[in-house]
């Protein structure tokens, strides 16, 4: 793509690039300078840097400038750039760090990706390659530890989610509630982005580690604890909120008949798993951990590789309605096993119900309905999926 075509581009897509800097002087004239090669439309955030970052600046006043007086931090810096840009009619910012580690050339990739995808609600990330030589241990298992919370967190999985040279959709995260002020910040937005909708991918890039004048700022200690009690509030979240949200909704566009046949008995899984699906939402549904149930089950799930939307949907047993007659089972069962003779009516089932005095044959009864329960779905589903899977092949032959 020669440099003009590739302006003409910036231009019609309306995108912009936002270097949030903080005394990175040895490096930030060369990141500026290498961007200015392929548009103009640049943004500096200079946040409250203490070098001569502001010196360098005033040597490019052709570029949009933010000055904030004290440090507050990468992701606040980022947002005050994505405020601006969107103030300035842009609906896309490329950002890029300024301690020389990214390269401008890869800037026409992201360009390239976002005219190539039908979808514009797009936010790309560069993939780096941790393999290479000069990458540091602590950064390649950052990423890592990174890779897995975001696929738990939002069921995507991505190669590189901590690379800050990324393009993100500016209009279609207007509406996200971001809060984060540093490093964190980044898992902030593409795991919120994901959950609105927005399609996080990658694209290759390049890196360099060993830059004599690189200077990180990441602190490992602080900035790993700061990231590790973001991921555990996602899952949380991403547990108790989004997961049930996103099947309730698609349950709702599709339609009972049309969900069973499409995301449960038309998924590409193969009978045993869908039948071990079940038997493991059926067991947790049943089992005597109420309020756990679908933080438990979308976990195991995804723990074991089971169908998430199959095992969450039969973990429903438990719904308020069929509670009563849980309970009322479990106790009856338990007692029954462990041969105490005391007389239960299904009337007595009711919130006053005194638990504690059944306790003991409650737990008892609910694991042992539990287990049953579960072989007992896990064999009749699979029977059933079985002679589906075979009609199917019939109908299509």
């Amino acid at each position: 793509m020669n440099q003009k075509l590739l302006s003409e581009n910036f231009q019609n897509l309306k995108c912009c690039v936002i270097i949030p800097t903080y005394n990175n002087y040895k490096t930030l004239r060369q990141v500026i300078e290498g961007v200015l090669v392929y548009t103009e439309a640049v943004i500096v955030v200079n946040d409250g840097s203490t070098d001569s970052t502001s010196e360098i600046l005033v040597q490019f006043p052709q570029i949009q400038q933010i000055q904030l007086s004290k440090n507050k931090g990468k992701g606040n810096a980022l947002r005050q750039g994505f405020k601006h840009a969107e103030s300035l009619g842009y609906h896309y910012a490329i950002s890029i760090d300024s301690d020389g580690q990214h390269f401008p050339e890869d800037i026409p990739a992201f360009i390239e990706a976002l005219e190539n995808d039908v979808n514009k609600e797009i936010l790309l990330i560069g993939a780096r390659n941790m393999t290479q030589l000069g990458v540091p241990k602590k950064s390649s298992f950052g990423n890592k530890f990174s890779n897995f919370w975001f696929w738990v967190e939002t069921g995507a999985r991505l190669q590189d989610t901590q690379s800050g040279f990324r393009l993100y959709p500016l209009f279609a995260m207007r509406d996200l509630k971001l809060y984060t002020n540093k490093f964190e910040f980044e898992i902030e937005a593409i795991v919120k982005a994901a959950w609105q909708g927005i399609d996080v991918k990658n694209i290759p890039i390049q890196v360099h580690y060993e830059l004599e004048n690189r200077v990180s700022h990441f602190r490992p200690f602080k900035d790993f604890t700061r990231i590790s009690i973001l991921n555990t509030w996602f899952v949380i979240v991403a547990f108790l909120y989004i997961k049930p949200r996103d099947l309730f909704r698609k349950l709702k566009k599709k339609g009972l008949k049309r969900f069973l046949m499409e995301d449960l008995l038309g998924s590409e899984d193969s009978a045993e798993k869908k039948a071990f699906s079940i038997a493991l939402g059926v067991f947790i549904g049943f089992s005597p951990i109420w309020g756990f149930h679908t933080v438990s089950v979308i976990f195991l799930a995804i723990l074991l590789k089971l169908n998430k939307v199959i095992a969450f949907a039969f973990s429903n047993v438990s719904l308020p309605p069929f509670i009563p007659f849980i309970l009322y089972f479990s106790i009856k069962l338990g007692s029954w096993l462990l041969g105490e003779n005391f007389v239960l009516s299904m009337n007595e089932i009711d919130p006053r119900l005194e638990l504690m005095k059944y306790l003991k044959s409650y737990i008892v009864g609910s694991l042992a309905l539990s287990v049953a329960g579960a072989i007992i779905c896990g064999l009749v589903g699979y029977v059933f999926l079985t002679l589906f899977e075979r009609k199917k092949i019939f109908d299509n032959g």
